[in-house]
C-alpha cells in the first residue's frame, strides 16, 4: 500500500523530503503538489517506472512526459535555450506554464518527441517540489494527475491514496492543490505557439491573450 506523507506546504520536513527522494530513488512513483495540480513523478532514467506512469495515465509510447526542473541553470542541462527563449523563460517562470524546447543528448530518447527531439519543461512555483528538486539533485519525470476517463487533476491526497494504493509509492500530502493544467508554449517555433491553455497567464511572455 503507497505510504503516506504529510508535508508542510510553505516550510517542508526536510527528513520527510529525504525519505520521498530515497523512495524515488529507489524506483518509486510518488504523487506530489504543484502550483498547479497534484502529479505523478519519478526518476528521469528509470524505464520501469516511466511506465508505471504511463498504466496509471492510460496513455500510450506516444504521450511525452514533463520533466520539472528546479530553476533555469537546470533546464539549460537538458534543453537548447537561445537567447530569445531565455527571456521568455525567465519573464515565466517559476510558475503554471510548460515550455517545448529542442531536447540536448542529456534527455533519453524515449523522453523526447520521436520526429522533432523536443522535451517538455517546467518550473513550478511551489515549496515542496523544490525541496524534492533540491535533494534529488536532478528534474522530475513528471505527468499530471489525470486519471483515465477524467477531465480534472485528482485533487484529494486521501482518495488519491485509496484510488492508487497499489500503483504508486507514496502520496505526499501538502492539502488541496489546484485542479489546473499549465499552459504549453511551444518555444521551438517563431513565433511561439500556445498548445494549451490552462493556469498561466499568456501577457508576461508578451503573447496575446
Amino acid at each position: 500500500m503507497a505510504q503516506l506523507f504529510s508535508i508542510h506546504p510553505l516550510n517542508p520536513q526536510q527528513r520527510l523530503i529525504r525519505q520521498a527522494v530515497e523512495i524515488v530513488n529507489n524506483g518509486g512513483v510518488i504523487v506530489y503538489p504543484t502550483d498547479t495540480s497534484y502529479a505523478l513523478g519519478c526518476r528521469i532514467g528509470d524505464k520501469a517506472a516511466m511506465e508505471r506512469m504511463r498504466s496509471i495515465r492510460g496513455v500510450d509510447e506516444h504521450h511525452h512526459f514533463t520533466l520539472v526542473c528546479r530553476d533555469l541553470s537546470s533546464i539549460s542541462h537538458y534543453a537548447q535555450v537561445d537567447n530569445k527563449q531565455y527571456r521568455m523563460l525567465k519573464s515565466a517562470t517559476p510558475g503554471g506554464y510548460t515550455f517545448i524546447l529542442k531536447a540536448t543528448r542529456e534527455v533519453p530518447k524515449r523522453l523526447q518527441h520521436p520526429k522533432r527531439n523536443t522535451i517538455g519543461i517546467r518550473i513550478p512555483d511551489n515549496a515542496v517540489v523544490m525541496s524534492l528538486l533540491d535533494a534529488l539533485g536532478e528534474p522530475i519525470l513528471s505527468s499530471s494527475l489525470l486519471l483515465p476517463g477524467e477531465d480534472i487533476p485528482q485533487n484529494d491526497p486521501e482518495l488519491i491514496r485509496q484510488v492508487l494504493q497499489n500503483q504508486v509509492d507514496l502520496v505526499i500530502d501538502s492539502g488541496a492543490c489546484g485542479v489546473d493544467v499549465t499552459t504549453v508554449i511551444d518555444l521551438t517555433e517563431d513565433p511561439p505557439v500556445v498548445l494549451r491553455r490552462g493556469s498561466g497567464p499568456l501577457s508576461p511572455l508578451g503573447l496575446a491573450e
